[in-house]
C-alpha cells in the first residue's frame, strides 16, 4: 500500500503536464498560432550569426525554432510538453528528490508555465526571441550543469574549477540561467558529502566570483550589444516600456527560490524520513496526503490565477487569422451573440469584413459597438494589433510598410510582419523587394509554400489588380498615401484620410462616406453621400446611409430630403425613435441607452446619439 502512495506524487506531477497541454490545445489555440506568427526561424547561417551577437543566443535560436511549430498547435505544445517533463525530470535526478515527495516539482513546473500563459498583451511587446521555450531549454541546461557538478568527485578542487569553467562556457549560451547555474551550485556546495569547509566556503566564493566575472568579460570583450545594466539578466525579457512592470518577474522569481530551497533540500529528505519513522507516529500518511493536497491546490490555484484569460483578447487573434486567410465571414461569426463589449480593434476588424463582402451599409450597425480598453497594464496600443493590417487592407501600402519596419527595428523582424511587407511591395509594384521578401519565408519551415503562391505576382501587375485579395486594396489606394505622422491613432487617421483623399473608384466614394458618418460631420457628410448616390445608378441606397441622410435632413434643414426615397422603415424608425426620446427625455443618458438599444441599437439613430467619447488607442 506504502508503495502504491509514493506513486501518486509523480502522477501529480504528470497529470499537471497533461491538464495544462490540454488547456493550452483547447482554450489557446490561436493565441499559439499569433506567437509563431510574431517568431521567425531561418534555416540559415546568417541567421544564427545574427543570434550569436549577445549572450544567451542558443536559447533564442532554438527558442525560434520550436517556436514554428506551432503552426501546428498539438505538434508545438508536444514539444514544449516534452521539454517541461526533461525539465522535471533533471531536477529530479539532479536534487536526488525522493519519489513519495516528486510533487514538490509541481513549483517550479508552474513557475515556467506562468512565464507563457500569463504575458497577454506582452506578446507585441517581447523582444526576447523563442520566450515560449527559453525558459525550459535555459533552466534544463543550468541544472544539467548542476548534476554534473554534484557527480565529480571532491578532489582537486575539482568542483571549483567546474563552477567557474561552466559558468564561462554557458553565459554566452543561456545567459541568466548559466549564472542561475552557478549560484546553485555554490548553494549546494554546503549540502554535498565529502567536502571540508574551506573548500566550500571556496566554491562559493568562486560562484560569486563566476556571476560577476563572467558577464563583464563577455560585455567588454566579446558581445557588446546588451546595456551594461542588463548583462546579468539576458536570456529573460525585461519588462519595461514606458515603466517596468515587475508583476511579470514574479514566476523568474518563484523559479530561482524553488531551485535555491531544493539545493539546500538536498540530503535531508531520506534524514527526515528516517526520523519520522523512528518516532513511530501512525499519522505521518496522513501529513503527507495533506501536504501534497495543499501544494497541489495552491500550485492549481497559482496556474490559473495568473492564466491571461480576456475574452477580447483571444477574439482579436481569432479574428485575425480569419483575416489572414481572407475569411471574411469567420470574422463576423464571432461577433455572433456576443454580449461583451468589444474594443476598438474587434470593432475595425469587424467592419473591415462587411466592407470586404460589401454588407456594411446594411449592416454595420448590427453589431455591439464600444470601445473597451484592454486589460492589461502594458501600454498597447490599437496600431500594434491591428494597425498595419488595417493600413494594407485600407489601401494605405505605404503606412503599413512603415509601421512593419519600425516594429521590425524595435522587437525584431518576424513572420507577420515580412508578410505584410511583401503585400504591400507587390501593390505598390516594387518587385524587387518583394523577390527579397519572397527569398526570406522561402527559408521557414512552414511559409514556404506561401511565399511561393504569391511569388507568381511578381512582375505581374495585372494580376495584382485582378486578385481577389488586392483587387480592394488597389482601388482604395491614391496618391494621398504619403507617410507623415499618425501618432499611432490608426482608426482616426484612416478615417481622416478617407474623408480628405479623393478618388473615382466606387469603393473608395463608399468608404468616404462611411468615414464621415463614422465623424458625425453633417457638413462632410452630403457632398460624399450625393458623391456615392451618383454611382448607385438603380441599385437600392444601403439602409445605414438612408438613416444618416434622413436624419441629417431632419436635424438641420439644409438639404431638402422630401423628394428622396427613403425606405418606410427608415422613417418609421426615426419617428419611434424621436417620439421615444421626447418622453424619456428627463431622464440621464444613462438611463436611456438601454432602453434605446434594445428598440434602436441597430439603427445609425442609436450611434450617433450614443455612441460618443470612445477610447481610441
Amino acid at each position: 500500500m506504502k508503495d502504491k502512495l509514493k506513486l501518486l506524487s509523480p502522477a501529480l506531477v504528470v497529470a499537471m503536464l497533461l491538464v495544462v497541454a490540454c488547456c493550452l490545445l483547447i482554450y489557446e489555440r490561436e493565441f499559439l498560432w499569433k506567437v509563431q506568427e510574431l517568431n521567425l526561424f531561418l534555416d540559415t547561417s546568417l541567421f544564427l550569426k545574427q543570434q550569436m551577437v549577445t549572450s544567451g543566443w542558443l536559447l533564442t535560436w532554438l527558442g525560434c525554432y520550436f517556436t514554428e511549430f506551432f503552426y501546428h498547435p498539438a505538434l508545438g505544445v508536444s514539444l514544449l510538453t516534452l521539454w517541461w517533463a526533461l525539465l522535471v525530470f533533471v531536477i529530479w535526478r539532479t536534487f536526488r528528490i525522493p519519489v513519495k515527495w516528486t510533487a514538490v516539482l509541481l513549483v517550479p513546473l508552474a513557475a515556467v508555465v506562468i512565464m507563457n500563459v500569463d504575458l497577454g498583451y506582452w506578446v507585441y511587446y517581447l523582444k526576447l526571441r523563442g520566450h515560449f521555450f527559453a525558459a525550459a531549454i535555459g533552466t534544463t541546461l543550468a541544472v544539467v550543469a548542476v548534476w554534473i557538478f554534484r557527480l565529480l568527485p571532491a578532489k582537486y578542487y575539482l568542483r571549483p574549477i567546474f563552477i567557474f569553467i561552466s559558468t564561462g562556457v554557458l553565459y554566452p549560451l543561456i545567459g541568466f540561467y548559466g549564472l542561475m547555474a552557478a549560484l546553485l551550485m555554490g548553494v549546494l556546495a554546503w549540502r554535498v558529502e565529502k567536502q571540508t569547509l574551506t573548500v566550500r566556503l571556496i566554491v562559493s566564493i568562486v560562484a560569486v566570483i563566476s556571476i560577476v566575472f563572467w558577464p563583464l568579460f563577455y560585455y567588454n570583450y566579446v558581445f557588446c550589444q546588451t546595456n551594461i545594466q542588463n548583462i546579468w539578466w539576458t536570456g529573460i525579457p525585461l519588462f519595461i516600456v514606458d515603466k517596468e512592470l515587475s508583476d511579470y518577474y514574479i514566476p523568474y522569481y518563484i523559479l530561482v527560490a524553488s531551485l535555491v530551497i531544493l539545493a539546500l533540500m538536498y540530503g535531508q529528505w531520506e534524514k527526515g524520513g528516517k526520523r519520522k519513522e523512528k518516532s513511530g507516529k501512525r499519522n505521518v500518511p496522513v501529513r503527507w496526503a495533506l501536504i501534497h493536497l495543499v501544494l497541489v491546490a495552491v500550485m492549481g490555484y497559482g496556474v490559473y490565477h495568473y492564466w491571461y484569460k480576456d475574452h477580447n483578447f483571444h477574439k482579436e487573434f481569432r479574428m485575425q487569422q480569419c483575416i489572414e486567410n481572407l475569411d471574411w465571414k469567420g470574422v463576423l461569426a464571432e461577433e455572433v451573440d456576443d454580449d461583451e463589449e468589444p474594443n476598438r480593434s474587434i470593432v475595425m476588424m469587424r467592419n473591415l469584413a462587411l466592407f470586404r463582402l460589401g454588407r456594411q451599409g446594411n449592416e454595420m450597425y448590427h453589431y455591439r459597438d464600444g470601445s473597451k480598453p484592454c486589460d492589461t497594464p502594458v501600454p498597447i496600443r490599437m496600431m500594434q494589433v491591428v494597425g498595419y493590417s488595417m493600413y494594407y487592407n485600407y489601401g494605405l501600402a505605404n503606412y503599413c510598410h512603415r509601421w512593419c519596419l519600425e516594429q521590425g527595428v524595435e522587437f525584431g523582424f518576424r513572420v507577420e510582419y515580412l508578410k505584410y511587407l511583401m503585400r504591400c511591395a507587390l501593390v505598390n509594384g516594387d518587385y524587387q523587394e518583394a523577390r527579397k521578401y519572397v527569398s526570406l519565408l522561402k527559408h521557414t519551415r512552414y511559409h514556404k509554400a506561401w511565399a511561393e503562391k504569391y511569388e507568381r505576382f511578381i512582375g505581374h501587375p495585372d494580376m495584382v489588380k485582378s486578385d481577389a485579395e488586392f483587387s480592394p486594396v488597389c482601388r482604395l489606394m491614391t496618391s494621398g498615401d504619403v507617410v507623415t505622422s499618425d501618432n499611432m491613432m490608426a482608426e482616426k487617421f484612416i478615417m481622416n484620410r478617407f474623408v480628405r483623399d479623393h478618388s473615382d473608384d466606387k469603393l473608395f466614394k463608399e468608404m468616404s462616406l462611411i468615414a464621415a458618418m463614422w465623424q458625425k460631420d453633417i457638413q462632410m457628410f452630403w457632398p460624399r453621400f450625393f458623391e456615392y448616390a451618383n454611382t448607385l445608378g438603380k441599385e437600392h441606397m444601403p439602409v445605414h446611409y438612408q438613416e444618416a441622410a434622413y436624419l441629417y435632413g431632419n436635424l438641420e434643414h439644409e438639404v431638402d430630403i422630401s423628394n428622396m426615397p427613403f425606405d418606410d422603415q427608415v422613417k418609421n424608425d426615426y419617428k419611434a425613435f424621436m417620439d421615444l426620446a421626447n418622453n424619456a427625455s428627463s431622464n440621464s443618458e444613462d438611463v436611456m441607452r438601454p432602453i434605446f438599444f434594445d428598440r434602436f441599437g441597430h439603427t445609425f439613430y442609436y450611434n450617433y446619439f450614443f455612441i460618443h467619447d470612445l477610447y481610441l488607442y
